[in-house]
């Protein structure tokens, strides 16, 4: 590995800029360093910026170390980001204090720069492969796009996501057309290589890099767009019908009159909040696609806002 690929972005937080000279003093130039000086800040920093890794104080004026690595583990969105106490605390109840809520290490000033150096880049390597290890765990090993544990996670990090901004999220359903038809007539290896075409195309389709394709599962796909609403997802649901008939991929046994691959989409839109779970929008979307098969597939249908609540 590379030192290059190794440089990873870290977040020191402390109310005395002298101590935050200090330690980026002590930190290998390689790696990006951003900071903040209260708990408030350090909370919105990583929230924007998803840091590799924190260095954070205790003692601070709005919120203590203890109380802002407390949120960062409630949070989906920041639970995954290792902490480093920084502290002048020494004593063993703080020490463990510290790691019961949540840090990975403790290391107490003052600082010895090597000491700070040797544990930052450990725990960033430690890190950068734990980011190698999820990507390959997140990835359909038939088309290459997403699976559905990773969709999974990041709905449950997205609708979080949506309920504190607030903004909106949408999810599509796709459903290849007569897929089991198209298996049975062509073969398993020509059902693969349909899945796998349609599926990149459908990736491609896509224009912000925060929209996700996934495999649902069998000739099932899910997009997950956070902060799209009802008008911005129809617009990807139609490229994403028009996609995939342009690709032209005869089938001979489909009821639709052009005898190619199509699909059928059921999308849904809302604006979230803490008394809706995840999983009624799920289904609004399932239902929606199910009304697009039933009235003839090739097509799309809009789902209502789920009312269901948590």
């Amino acid at each position: 590995m590379s030192e290059e690929r190794e440089a990873g972005r870290i977040l020191i937080v402390d109310d005395m800029v002298t101590n935050i000279k200090i330690l980026k003093q002590a930190i290998d130039p390689k790696h990006q360093v951003f900071f903040a000086t209260n708990g408030t800040d350090a909370l919105q920093l990583s929230l924007e910026k998803g840091p590799d890794l924190i260095l954070l104080d205790v003692a601070m004026p709005d919120l203590d170390g203890f109380e802002v690595c407390k949120r960062l583990k409630a949070d989906p969105v920041t639970a995954d980001i290792p902490v480093i106490f920084v502290t002048s605390m020494e004593a063993e109840e703080d020490e463990l204090k510290g790691l019961r809520s949540g840090a990975v290490d403790f290391i107490t000033k003052p600082v010895r720069s090597a000491v700070v150096a040797q544990r930052v880049d450990i725990h960033i390597k430690l890190r950068l492969l734990q980011r190698k290890l999820e990507a390959l765990s997140y990835h359909d090993g038939l088309t290459g796009v997403a699976n559905r544990r990773r969709f999974n996670e990041l709905f449950k990090t997205e609708w979080a996501r949506s309920i504190r901004s607030p903004a909106p999220i949408s999810l599509i359903m796709v459903d290849v057309d007569h897929f089991k038809q198209f298996n049975d007539h062509y073969g398993h290896q020509a059902g693969d290589d349909c899945l796998r075409t349609v599926a990149h195309a459908m990736e491609q389709s896509l224009k912000r890099v925060t929209d996700l394709l996934a495999r649902y599962g069998g000739e099932e796909f899910v997009v997950l767009m956070p902060g799209t609403d009802e008008e911005g997802a129809k617009q990807v649901g139609e490229a994403l019908l028009k996609v995939v008939a342009e690709l032209q991929i005869p089938h001979a046994y489909s009821s639709i009159a052009e005898q190619v691959v199509t699909i059928s989409v059921g999308m849904v839109s809302c604006m979230p909040d803490k008394l809706m779970h995840r999983d009624s929008l799920n289904k609004a979307a399932d239902d929606a696609l199910y009304q697009a098969k039933q009235q003839g597939r090739n097509r799309m249908c809009i789902g209502s806002c789920p009312l269901d609540k948590a």
